[in-house]
């Protein structure tokens, strides 16, 4: 009996509890795993791959492949440099949108800070676009867009009067971009002169030729190129920043339509004004950002209109109801732009089929859990567009038809061109503005049909023609 009580009865308590610890551990439900996926190559990820569907005209390839190899939530991936969660459908864009808007933070690749030349690291970038983003609203607020209107308006008229009604054919993307550029040189650093025009469009070519490209900066690749042309784009604005504060001590400044005046004029809470070299890549990423997509937009449009005569014929009947209520020579106006429902039901369905843009980036600021899934802290999350071809959310989703846009239109978190939630792009009322004008001035004066009715996209990273989209005009 003591034997058993000095030796068997704390062995079979032993026993027992490591038997009880098992089974409470084995039952316990197992911490969350990572997305399932691959990184790729060591640094440079899947960041090729990736580039190469995009240059083959289906960057959602991409996704959509993995989304059937792996997860169709959530899978893991790597470009950049980084490690990525690819957040997929609409629920995943519901949570970056809204339920972890607070534990993410917008993220741009390195190349793309080396490549705006940013005078400090990445949390600097960081803070200085979030008071960016504060003042944002002043420059786009109803009130302003109103005073872009009669500008953007007048500006079309006389590209179209130049640069197409001369010609049998014209190469839409080329020349949009030259009028969506001219339109942003105009509004955002006031300036109008060719010689400047053409030069900053050229740098910008180099820029926006590099963004999606291995960040390697050797001479001759695109980086290297996007790098320079960074450089010489930062010289020009830094040149243009010292000029216009010396007109502001002088009181000639244009404070009223130009996004240069305004950041000029910001001061923090001690009252100083912003870092000149802040000002200028800040600058250089508001053209990045605004004039390419707009033409990719209106081009994709224009590749659309071409292909349905009877969306054509509608869109002209709206726009000419519009122009024939207007005097001669009056401009358009803000209530015209609201009476254009039916043109917007169209460049939202071609901005479906034809995003001008896959998604964006954010980082991870707080370890997150979604679909079972550990997103660590210090990964990067990309959103992306992939439900605009879902047919779960867009019934028959290659069919171009403008009538889902009618009505309620889409379910949320569906159709996110400008992305969604807190985040989402500040630009999109601004955008509306400058394609709707655009769209009623060409319109109103063209028919036109393809040359080529095959041609194919690519995306550099929006989607272009691989010529141009060159098309037969017909004045009206």
């Amino acid at each position: 009996m003591d034997l058993f009580v000095s030796y068997l009865l704390p062995l079979a308590i032993l026993c027992i509890s490591l038997a009880l610890i098992f089974r409470v551990y084995r039952h316990k439900s197992p911490s969350p795993k990572l997305p399932p996926g691959r990184k790729g190559w060591p640094i440079i990820g899947e960041t090729l791959i990736y580039g190469k569907a995009c240059l083959s005209g289906n960057p959602l390839e991409f996704v959509a492949e993995r989304m059937s190899r792996y997860a169709s939530e959530v899978f893991r991936t790597s470009l950049f440099g980084e490690d990525f969660a690819v957040l997929c459908g609409a629920a995943g864009n519901k949570f970056l949108f809204s339920t972890a808007n607070k534990d993410v933070t917008p993220w741009w690749p390195r190349s793309l800070v080396k490549i705006l030349h940013f005078p400090f690291d990445m949390e600097s970038f960081k803070e200085e676009l979030f008071r960016l983003r504060s003042m944002l609203p002043e420059f786009f607020k109803p009130e302003a867009l109103q005073r872009y209107i009669s500008v953007m308006d007048s500006m079309a008229e006389e590209h179209l009067e130049i640069d197409w009604a001369p010609y049998k054919e014209v190469k839409v993307f080329p020349l949009a971009k030259k009028y969506m550029f001219a339109v942003s040189c105009r509004l955002f650093i006031n300036i109008t002169d060719q010689e400047h025009l053409t030069r900053f469009s050229n740098l910008f070519s180099l820029i926006a030729a590099g963004l999606l490209s291995v960040p390697v900066n050797l001479p001759g690749t695109a980086f290297g190129h996007a790098v320079k042309g960074g450089k010489l784009i930062n010289n020009e604005l830094l040149a243009l920043i010292r000029q216009r504060k010396m007109e502001l001590s002088q009181n000639k400044g244009s404070a009223q339509v130009d996004l240069l005046t305004r950041l000029l004029l910001v001061r923090d809470e001690n009252g100083r004004e912003m870092d000149e070299r802040v000002v200028a890549a800040i600058i250089t990423g508001f053209f990045i950002g605004s004039f390419d997509t707009t033409t990719s937009t209106i081009t994709s449009v224009m590749h659309y209109l071409a292909d349905y005569p009877h969306v054509y014929s509608e869109v002209v009947r709206e726009q000419m109801e519009i122009a024939n209520s207007k005097g001669p020579d009056e401009l358009l106006n803000w209530d015209d732009l609201q009476k254009m429902k039916y043109s917007w039901t169209v460049v939202c369905e071609a901005m479906r089929l034809l995003p001008p843009g896959p998604g964006a980036f954010r980082e991870v600021t707080t370890e997150l859990t979604y679909a079972g899934y550990k997103i660590p802290k210090g990964w990067k999350a990309f959103w992306t567009v992939s439900t605009h071809k879902d047919p779960e959310c867009f019934p028959d989703p290659e069919k171009f038809d403008p009538s889902r846009f009618e009505g309620k239109g889409p379910a949320p978190y569906t159709f996110v061109p400008f992305g969604g939630g807190p985040r989402m792009c500040p630009g999109k009322e601004y955008a509306r503005v400058e394609i709707l004008t655009f769209l009623h001035n060409v319109v109103t004066k063209f028919k036109w049909e393809k040359v080529d009715p095959n041609e194919k996209i690519k995306y550099e990273p929006t989607p272009i023609p691989v010529n141009g989209l060159l098309v037969r005009l017909q004045k009206n």
